[in-house]
């Protein structure tokens, strides 16, 4: 590992190190671009941000990356004050101001972490090794080329036992990511998975979603969880509810209720963590391995260090006791926030406490058909379709991908097929790890 700590030019200028380019770290860098009284690095893994959302788009050959990802570096071009290091997060130096990243290390006056979090699967070692996440680009198209190989392998095997275990979709978690994964794989089978694989016997196939709550998308309205139900059941889903994943040995999955399916596919949208950050005090660390913060995001017990978005947890904020959800709407309004009082802080002003603006909730469930809950009032149908598609347009960080989206979604769900069931990534490197 390098042992270099990078600076930059004019050390007047406050440096923050943003750690994390999702919704949080992009929106406070867009909020101070070009302010001459800071200077930025972002520093992430990747070299692009992308638009988690709609990541089971990808998995399920919907739509490509490249319309829901952006390059760092261009996204930055114009940005005068800002720049990118690539490189993973080991350890915060917070007595000497210092992160140690695999590829470098970095001074800062102000650390923000925003790493977002990371599958939980609960300490099910099995289930960890075999199941199949869906948190990044990655491992969405991990997912996509597996189950094109499991269809094709399907397709050619004649052994009806071998061929219903390779048709078997078992998805983990009936929030909103799991129910809207089971809307379009109940979708596309239909449309797609019966004329384009006539080897394979449909009666064969099974797709179930699980979940150990007594209802779909436990945090919306009871319309919404109503619908959700009602339409995936029509959709010949099969829906378990009140039952947990407690396994999955040699291509079972081992049920709470004693209850077993065979799959070569376990499909995990069960739960999230915070990605651990080491280096940061103990008592800072809260429930999920959110970091604790105050009513400025600033972390607990540390100076100069603040979280936001899905890794942080805030008590302070009257209408959410609990803290806040781990959703986009909290991530991008913490970063506008947080660049508002980076800025108060410059002009020796008072910082402002973080509210959050509920602005509600929804969910896809299949074409036509979605709901969505706001403040005051909930709806379904055709109109919330039409809305969510609106508002997942919108956070797309690139004007071209907004229109690139907008039209490739247009043409999807005119014609329910899409062309981009391609299996590209080598089948020795396809297989499970």
């Amino acid at each position: 590992m390098k042992n270099n700590t990078t600076s930059i030019s004019n050390t007047m200028k406050k440096h923050i190190v943003i750690v994390g380019g999702g919704f949080a770290g992009i929106n406070l860098i867009k909020s101070l671009k070009n302010d001459g009284r800071f200077r930025i690095t972002l520093v992430d893994k990747n070299n692009y941000h992308f638009f988690p959302p709609l990541i089971y788009q990808v998995a399920t050959s919907f739509i490509e990356a490249s319309n829901i990802s952006y390059p760092f570096r261009k996204l930055f071009s114009g940005y005068k004050n800002v720049h990118f290091h690539m490189g993973s997060l080991t350890k915060v130096n917070s007595e000497n101001k210092i992160i140690e990243t695999d590829t470098g290390n970095l001074s800062y006056d102000y650390l923000v972490i925003a790493l977002g979090t990371e599958t939980n699967f609960f300490g099910m070692e099995n289930v960890q090794q075999c199941a199949l996440p869906m948190k990044n680009i990655e491992e969405a198209l991990y997912l996509r080329n597996y189950m094109l190989l499991n269809l094709e392998e399907a397709a050619r095997n004649k052994d009806i036992k071998t061929a219903q275990k390779l048709q078997n979709v078992v998805i983990a978690g009936g929030g909103p990511t799991g129910v809207e994964l089971a809307g379009m794989l109940a979708e596309m089978g239909q449309f797609i998975a019966e004329k384009e694989y006539p080897e394979i016997k449909s009666r064969l196939s099974n797709l179930y979603l699980i979940d150990a709550l007594p209802t779909l998308l436990s945090p919306m309205s009871k319309m919404a969880q109503e619908t959700a139900y009602k339409k995936l059941e029509s959709l010949g889903v099969k829906i378990i509810l009140n039952v947990s994943v407690k396994d999955y040995i040699d291509g079972k999955v081992m049920l709470s209720d004693g209850n077993s399916i065979e799959t070569e596919t376990l499909i995990w949208t069960s739960g999230v963590t915070g990605r651990e950050v080491p280096g940061l005090p103990g008592e800072s660390i809260g429930k999920g391995r959110r970091i604790l913060v105050d009513s400025h995001n600033k972390v607990n017990g540390t100076e100069n260090i603040y979280a936001l978005g899905d890794i942080s947890l805030q008590f302070s904020d009257e209408k959410f006791p609990k803290g806040h959800p781990q959703l986009a709407q909290v991530a991008i309004q913490h970063g506008k926030h947080l660049a508002k009082n980076f800025k108060r802080i410059e002009e020796g002003k008072a910082l402002l406490p973080f509210t959050y603006d509920d602005k509600g909730s929804m969910a896809i469930i299949s074409k036509f058909n979605a709901v969505v809950d706001l403040p005051k009032f909930s709806f379904r149908g055709f109109f919330a379709w039409l809305t969510w598609l609106f508002i997942h347009i919108i956070p797309l960080v690139s004007f071209g991908n907004k229109v690139r989206l907008a039209v490739e979604w247009f043409r999807l769900f005119i014609t329910n097929n899409p062309s981009i069931r391609l299996i590209l990534m080598p089948k020795r490197n396809a297989s499970k790890t």
